[in-house]
């Protein structure tokens, strides 16, 4: 007889300040493989603070953060995950194509030069209707194209747990409903799934579990229909993170 899962993601009492300012305040949650989970919330109330602390960029106040068993300071299991932070269309000024960027992903503590030719890289652009576009620079595709470039990235590694942090937001809805497609699959495949949104969109009835956070406290965690609806809010806007920063890399430690 074998025991229960370990939880892909728990965090216990989590505090986390950013500028002096203490913005989540003893955040627990917990998300078990194969679910896929939204996150939700006004703007400012601390969605991708949250995001950004499970994948390790934020460090905790005190609390506890574990990914897939291990703390999350010392996890082995970056290689396991992939991150889309929510300026991830912000092509930057470097002219690198679709492929090179995909490519990136696969870099790490052992991989010092990008596979172009890896079948990886290739498959995940396809996966995200991209391979057609292989060969073009970011920085001449739409934010909806660039959208699609990134999470291509963070799929190059066959991931076990998959974070984004608002997918949706600035693409078109021909766009979106190609990313909430993708995300369906990925989920009826067994991938743990946890995105950041405003509104549910596209993935309304595919999304298992909704969290919800306000002024940094979860105020509801459980049936999507059961949510209760904040107000807009405000953008905590030096709260955002350079795209350099978060194409991943800081996920593979040297």
């Amino acid at each position: 007889m074998t025991g229960p899962a370990t939880p892909v993601v728990e965090v216990t009492d989590a505090h986390v300040s950013l500028g002096g300012t203490e913005v989540l305040h003893g955040i627990d949650l917990r998300i078990d493989p194969g679910e896929l989970v939204a996150l939700l919330g006004a703007n400012g109330s601390g969605k991708s603070t949250l995001l950004r602390t499970i994948v390790g960029v934020f460090p905790m106040d005190s609390g506890s953060a574990t990914l897939m068993g291990m703390p999350v300071a010392r996890s082995r299991a970056h290689d396991r995950m992939g991150y889309v932070p929510q300026d991830a269309t912000d092509g930057g000024s470097i002219p690198a194509t679709a492929r090179e960027t995909v490519a990136t992903g696969l870099l790490g503590a052992r991989t010092w030069r990008p596979r172009l030719r890896d079948p990886r890289v290739m498959r995940a652009l396809d996966a995200v209707g991209m391979a057609d576009l292989a060969d073009r620079p970011i920085t001449r595709m739409s934010g909806g194209q660039r959208r699609r470039v990134m999470i291509a990235r963070a799929l190059v590694r066959d991931p076990e747990f998959l974070v984004l942090d608002e997918p949706f937001s600035g693409v078109d809805l021909p766009t979106q409903e190609v990313i909430a497609a993708l995300f369906r699959d990925l989920s009826a495949r067994g991938t743990t799934i946890l995105v950041v949104l405003h509104e549910i969109g596209p993935l309304e009835g595919a999304i298992q579990r909704a969290v919800v956070l306000d002024h940094g406290l979860v105020v509801h965690d459980g049936p999507v229909g059961e949510r209760p609806l904040l107000d807009p809010g405000h953008d905590h806007s030096h709260h955002a993170t350079p795209i350099d920063e978060c194409l991943g890399q800081e996920l593979h430690p040297a």
